[in-house]
């Protein structure tokens, strides 16, 4: 059970008093004189939920008395700059802010094995699942480990955060490409809403049998939107076992899906000072699908997207393949090596497609037409989608413009999942 929780309509001070209280807690039920602290919130993608000052909270309480370290949780994005860690961790000196390495900086210390995959995914993956993870983790002689993060719909493990910073935030290039590719041969909608995916199942097991020893911890947010359309924290959940995600995930799959009709038009937005890749950008392109009537059009305003990969070498992988669909990148998959080598991007690129259902078009800030078009996007100029559309004068949800179009507005798509309801006959809401 979890050591706590809070539901309700929280303002940033309570989310802080209620890290203070986790604090206390942790020195109470795991160590209480920490000498070597290591916290783990998610990438600069979800600073939108807080977890920048909460581990900055974190960071003030325990260095009073301990080494206190960071890493975030990158998986294989792109490192923050120290501009981005300062304008997201705050006042915790960037010497003491580590770039988690996805390639060089993990090692094996086992594998999920290739029957367990097999058996978990009804048979639609039957490879085992390196479990690589960061160096530092593993070899540093750790007294406390807290793990921030949001949880809300994702589309490889159903929900994000709890065991996923350590899997895929802190995973190595095997454990992260095979994870990727069996959450992919499921398919993207059969875990956006699941609390317990297939892929999720295979980490618990990780979880239980390697990481059982360790003195971790779990702070949990769940967001959702007012009456208003302003986005705040309903929820934090602390504790260290499989029920605190499970609270969580729960009280996110109340508050964060939302039922709506088939949508024609859809407008949304990455934000510029979160999303720089249509590798994190195509969240908009997950979280509304399961909504998009067919025939219909996704605009994603992107005003900081600047690349498709998080590295050089998805960059081009995504560049010279596209979003063309299931069957195609799979048929591609078989024979392609750079595909079999970088299967999280071979998983992205059948994630990231409509499979031809709808149109998805992006505004971006940064990339030319040329560059969308070439990956199978359709185009639209930033300025002047702007210009016409305004998002600072949206509401969520249903708006009709001046000449009469009728489009659904979502200004943070990374922060729920929206769908009809016929799309979620196997998940309860």
């Amino acid at each position: 059970m979890p050591w706590f929780s809070k539901t309700g309509k929280l303002s940033k001070t309570d989310v802080l008093e209620l890290t203070r209280r986790a604090a206390a807690e942790a020195l109470k039920r795991i160590c209480p004189e920490p000498r070597k602290v290591l916290l783990l919130p998610p990438d600069i993608t979800r600073a939108h939920s807080g977890a920048g000052w909460i581990t900055e909270e974190f960071y003030r309480i325990f260095t009073e008395n301990a080494e206190v370290r960071v890493i975030p949780t990158l998986g294989q994005h792109i490192p923050h700059t120290p501009e981005q860690n300062q304008w997201m961790f705050g006042s915790i000196p960037e010497a003491k802010i580590h770039a988690h390495d996805w390639r060089q900086g993990s090692k094996v210390i086992g594998e999920i094995p290739a029957g367990f995959v097999k058996q978990v995914s009804n048979g639609r993956a039957d490879w085992a699942i390196p479990v690589s993870l960061n160096k530092m983790l593993l070899e540093e002689d750790w007294d406390l480990i807290v793990n921030v993060g949001h949880v809300v719909p994702h589309e490889v493990l159903g929900f994000a955060n709890h065991n996923k910073n350590y899997f895929i935030g802190l995973g190595g290039k095997d454990m992260i490409c095979a994870s990727h590719m069996m959450a992919a041969c499921c398919g993207i909608e059969n875990n956006l809403g699941q609390l317990i995916t297939p892929l999720r199942a295979c980490y618990n097991r990780a979880q239980q049998e390697y990481l059982a020893g360790l003195p971790d911890m779990f702070f949990q947010v769940v967001m959702a939107y007012d009456e208003n359309g302003k986005l705040g924290h309903t929820g934090v959940y602390v504790g260290a076992d499989p029920d605190t995600y499970l609270e969580a995930a729960k009280a996110s799959r109340a508050q964060n899906i939302t039922i709506v009709p088939p949508l024609k038009k859809v407008v949304a937005v990455m934000q510029g000072d979160e999303f720089y890749s249509t590798w994190v950008a195509n969240k908009a392109i997950y979280r509304t699908r399961m909504a998009m009537a067919d025939g219909g059009e996704l605009l994603i305003i992107a005003p900081g997207l600047e690349r498709f990969g998080e590295q050089p070498e998805v960059d081009a992988l995504i560049r010279k393949y596209g979003y063309t669909g299931t069957p195609n990148i799979m048929k591609l998959w078989r024979t392609e090596p750079v595909l079999q080598d970088l299967t999280h991007g071979t998983a992205h690129l059948i994630h990231g497609s409509s499979e031809g259902r709808f149109r998805i078009t992006y505004a971006p800030g940064k990339l030319t037409r040329k560059e969308i078009e070439g990956v199978n996007f359709s185009y639209a100029d930033y300025e002047a989608t702007v210009k016409r559309y305004h998002p600072e004068k949206l509401q969520t949800g249903f708006n009709t413009m001046p000449d009469g179009e009728v489009i659904y507005f979502i200004s943070t798509p990374s922060a729920g999942l929206w769908s009809t309801r016929e799309k979620l006959a196997g998940t309860a809401v």
